[in-house]
């Protein structure tokens, strides 16, 4: 039997490897992904770093425990603000100072770890420092992507960006890990701090990225302006509906110890909490065909759907290695569901609204796990563990089904006919012509 030729093979492995067009179309969009992988790994090592910092000043889970409550109402208080923000200003002046502002706040961790005596104050101040500073940047990162990538180009920019950060999200904590371990905390923010100094000197060579001339000062009024068109589109309304249920029901990370222990596998524990990221990013590597998908609806909603049944059987089943199975086939269904979200977004929301509409998202993201955790401790209580994982599975599915009834729009959604979408392209297509 004859092996295919050189070219149908390399049409076959275009078809399924991941569509790099952004990164040869665009300037601004490769600086903004080699800034986000750098920002990713040098984030990391202050992920591992600091809790564990915490744990070891304290030896109390529930002081490590209130780092994330601290975390929570700055990320949503300033996520909202910096959807305004980046409406109203240059978004490349908010995406420096902010990482500017980050680098700061990693050298106040390095200067606390070389303290012969660490203070445990600084890290809770660092933490929500780092939430507010995150919820200000993110609507500034997200609403440039529609700005510099091509209308055609956003599903493949999606993809690529998700796996960024699965490498990121793999690769970064281990890495932290043998860091933290083998040189202690200081040099750990140190490398945190490396990292961002690099990101600053990197998001400086973005293009500009001015407001609209006649943008709104960042104000709650102009944030309601975006909450309203959000209400008014059925289609977005729906992304945010099916991706906070999805959260909200089938979450179950939280419990993920408990699963181990009733599976009599406490060293799967590891595992279970990677198996999503190896999930995505097995998608994201072979996502070359969805740079051809038109009906972006059905990604949000079907990834969605397959996500819930696959945390259903993470629940179900009584076999470890199929509920790792299960855990990273719910990694792609997330994955996919993200790339027909974002493709969405970045196809329909006006360039006038795109932060302010970002800023939403970046409530969706909190809001969403924070209530899946308690959703899930909540009824590993009552039920049980695995009844708690494999129920609220189908609860996802159940009400990604009743969302779909309710928003048909979504399912129908076509990115070549409707109106919000063709809207934008020729936006963004007069953008360009003008610039050039």
């Amino acid at each position: 039997m004859s092996s295919p030729a050189p070219s149908t093979l390399r049409a076959r492995l275009a078809a399924v490897l991941p569509d790099t067009a952004p990164w040869r179309s665009s300037r601004d969009f490769r600086l903004l992904w080699g800034q986000g992988l750098v920002t990713y790994f040098a984030s990391a090592m202050a992920m591992v770093a600091l809790p564990l910092q915490i744990k070891e000043l304290t030896d109390s889970p529930l002081a490590v425990g209130a780092m994330g409550a601290v975390e929570l109402v700055p990320l949503v208080v300033f996520g909202l603000y910096g959807g305004a923000l980046a409406d109203a200003v240059d978004r490349r002046r908010v995406i420096v100072a902010t990482e500017a502002g980050l680098g700061l706040l990693a050298l106040l961790l390095l200067g606390n770890a070389l303290l012969d005596e660490p203070l445990l104050w600084p890290l809770y101040v660092v933490a929500a420092g780092v939430s507010a500073l995150a919820g200000l940047q993110r609507p500034a990162l997200d609403s440039l992507l529609a700005r510099i990538v091509p209308h055609e180009q956003q599903t493949a920019a999606a993809a690529l960006n998700s796996l960024r950060w699965q490498l990121g999200a793999i690769a970064g904590p281990s890495l932290a890990g043998v860091v933290v371990a083998y040189a202690g905390h200081a040099p750990a923010y140190a490398v945190t701090l490396a990292g961002f100094a690099a990101s600053v000197l990197m998001c400086r060579r973005l293009s500009p990225a001015p407001p609209a001339h006649d943008a709104e000062k960042p104000s709650l009024r102009s944030i309601a302006e975006g909450a309203r068109y959000a209400w008014s589109r059925p289609v977005l309304l729906g992304t945010y509906a099916i991706d906070l249920a999805a959260m909200v029901f089938a979450f179950p990370n939280a419990v993920f110890p408990f699963l181990a222990d009733e599976l009599d596998a406490p060293w799967s524990l590891g595992l279970m909490y990677a198996a999503g990221s190896v999930g995505s990013l097995v998608l994201g590597l072979t996502s070359g065909w969805t740079s051809k998908v038109r009906r972006h609806g059905l990604l949000v909603a079907g990834g969605a759907a397959g996500w819930g049944l696959a945390i259903a059987g993470a629940g179900w089943f009584g076999n470890v290695w199929l509920v790792l199975l299960c855990l990273a086939f719910a990694g792609a269904g997330d994955m996919l569901s993200g790339l027909g979200r974002s493709t969405i977004w970045n196809q329909t929301i006006p360039e006038e609204l795109r932060g302010r509409l970002a800023g939403i998202e970046v409530l969706s993201y909190s809001v969403g796990p924070q209530l899946g955790q308690v959703r899930a401790g909540v009824m590993a209580g009552w039920t049980g563990t695995r009844t708690a994982v494999w129920a609220g599975g189908v609860a996802c599915v159940a009400s990604v089904g009743l969302l779909c009834l309710a928003l048909p729009k979504l399912l129908r959604y076509d990115s070549a006919t409707d109106e919000d979408a063709l809207r934008r392209k020729a936006q963004q297509e007069t953008a360009a012509a003008g610039a050039g």
